[in-house]
């Protein structure tokens, strides 16, 4: 495993992506909370460049009528067919067995490394 300074820390905004190529893999950074994170910019469902679609949150459980917005700036939509995924996790929300990649994110004196 090596560790890949992609980014500097101020230019990842909560709330955006910076897309990254890392020996040949295309990975969209992320900012949640002051935390960084990455994902593998593939949706698994057709491909689709997941990390350029929009930063969401999504409807939560709640009782019959009743819409109860939550997890805003939590999510990443995928640009094509709306999928939905955790961007801590790479985890959908719709079914536990469907993923993007996740990888590990380190920051050293302001710099964004990946590592893989």
């Amino acid at each position: 495993m090596a560790i890949h300074y992609v980014a500097e820390a101020d230019d990842i905004r909560e709330g955006k992506s910076k897309i990254v190529d890392v020996e040949g893999r295309s990975i969209g950074i992320y900012c949640v909370g002051g935390e960084y994170y990455a994902l593998h910019n593939r949706c698994p469902h057709e491909g689709a460049p997941l990390c350029k679609g929009p930063v969401c949150g999504t409807t939560l459980p709640s009782k019959v009528y009743e819409y109860e917005f939550g997890r805003n700036g939590e999510l990443v939509r995928c640009p094509w067919h709306g999928w939905e995924f955790e961007i801590k996790t790479g985890k959908s929300i719709f079914d536990e067995k469907v993923r993007t990649r996740s990888y590990k994110v380190q920051v050293d004196n302001g710099k964004i490394g990946i590592i893989i």
